[in-house]
C-alpha cells in the first residue's frame, strides 16, 4: 500500500490515520481466503485529503471474484470507523493486475506457502 498525499495534516496525524486505517483494513477478509485484504495485498493506494476525506485504490484476486460487488462496500465501511475519517471512496482497480507476490509473508504463511 502507498500513501500518495498531498495534504497539510501534520506529519503525526497522517500517521495516526494510517496506522488506523490498516487496522481496519485488516478487519476485512475475502471470503474465499482467509487473509485480509491487506495482507493480501489488495489495497494499492490510500489517500487522505486535508477535509478527511480517504480514496482507496484497491484490487481483486481475481476480476470474477464473487463479492467484487460487496467488498469496496466492506472497505470503505473499514475506513469510516476510523477516528476522524469524514468520508471515503474504493476504487476498483485491475492494473496492475494482483498475484500472490502482492502478498505479505504473514499472509503467505497462513496460506503455508512459505
Amino acid at each position: 500500500m502507498t500513501t500518495e498525499t498531498e495534504t497539510t495534516l501534520p506529519k503525526e496525524e497522517l500517521a495516526r490515520l494510517t496506522d488506523e486505517l490498516i487496522a481496519q483494513f485488516k478487519t476485512v477478509f475475502d471470503p474465499e481466503i482467509p487473509v485480509d485484504v491487506y495482507e493480501l495485498g489488495l489495497i494499492y493506494k490510500v489517500d487522505v485529503d486535508d477535509n478527511y476525506h480517504v480514496d482507496v485504490e484497491m484490487t481483486l484476486t481475481a476480476p470474477g471474484c464473487p463479492v467484487a460487488g460487496e467488498m469496496p462496500g466492506w472497505v470503505e465501511a473499514a475506513a469510516l470507523k476510523v477516528d476522524g475519517v469524514k468520508s471515503a471512496k474504493v476504487n476498483l482497480v485491475f492494473d496492475p493486475p494482483w498475484t500472490p507476490a502482492r502478498m505479505s509473508d504473514e499472509a503467505k504463511l497462513e496460506l503455508n506457502m512459505l
